[in-house]
């Protein structure tokens, strides 16, 4: 069988019409014929493998496309700003009165602080919003305006001024128990921002240590100027926009540090 294949297979190749399609296909003359079917066949497989490049090409693109989509991330979205307070807002807690050596000195908003006006300092309502305040022992309360930042000791609610201390019978114990509400907002509400106090330091240097510490830890932290005799340097940390960011801030202070010194101020142009 191999034998007769073989001699099937020579005579093939050395018949005369073998050996002039090989000489032609060599010489790129094939009969027009057999050229049409190979160009053909060639356009046909070249149209089909270009088509499968495309549909390929977008399927990836596709899949690109979805995948963008699905695992994308965008910026976290901003922290809502903080509500502003409303008229009939209140809270309870310590009144203390302030007079020298703040007389006569600027307020945190820019005025003159004379002790003998009804005004007082809150942490974190805006300036020249009207509060009344109650005195808890005796009911007596007293209308004043805050125009001032403090007070800067924990638990206390409000610093009053000398004038309103002595309207509610404050002057005497110089702290008690109250009930501040809101009576009166002013016509424009700037945008807050809040801190955590975290210390206040006769002594600049101190309070710039605990501030490069702060600062590492958390991010931002800051050293304020508090005039009087003498004076005395804050040191605030963080800047969010609304209180319960800085009251979580504050509690994971208070907790990391073993302090439970830290409470929310409100930050302005100081």
């Amino acid at each position: 069988m191999w034998c007769c294949e073989d001699r099937s297979e020579r005579a093939r190749e050395t018949s005369p019409d073998w050996r002039l399609r090989e000489m032609q296909a060599r010489k790129g003359k094939l009969p027009r014929s057999e050229r049409r079917l190979n160009e053909g066949l060639g356009e046909r497989t070249l149209e089909a493998l270009m088509s499968k490049l495309w549909v390929l090409a977008l399927a990836a693109m596709i899949f690109s496309g979805c995948a963008h989509k699905t695992h994308a991330k965008g910026p976290a979205p901003p922290a809502p700003p903080a509500p502003a307070p409303m008229v009939g807002d209140s809270e309870t807690g310590l009144a203390s009165w302030y007079g020298h050596p703040y007389h006569g000195r600027a307020a945190a908003d820019g005025e003159v602080y004379d002790m003998d006006t009804m005004v007082a300092a809150h942490r974190t309502l805006p300036f020249n919003t009207w509060v009344r305040v109650v005195n808890a022992v005796n009911s007596k309360s007293v209308d004043v305006r805050i125009i001032d930042r403090g007070p800067f000791v924990d638990g206390r609610v409000i610093d009053l001024s000398r004038a309103a201390a002595r309207a509610i019978d404050l002057l005497g114990p110089g702290v008690g128990p109250v009930r501040v509400e809101v009576i009166r907002l002013p016509e424009t509400i700037e945008a807050a921002i809040f801190a955590v106090q975290v210390g206040a330091f006769r002594s600049r240097d101190n309070a710039e240590r605990l501030r490069a510490t702060m600062a590492a830890r958390y991010g931002s932290a800051r050293v304020v100027l508090r005039q009087g005799n003498p004076d005395v340097w804050r040191v605030l940390v963080g800047a969010e926009a609304t209180t319960d960011g800085a009251e979580a801030l504050a509690s994971r202070i208070n907790a990391e540090s073993g302090e439970r010194n830290g409470f929310v101020v409100r930050l302005d142009s100081e």
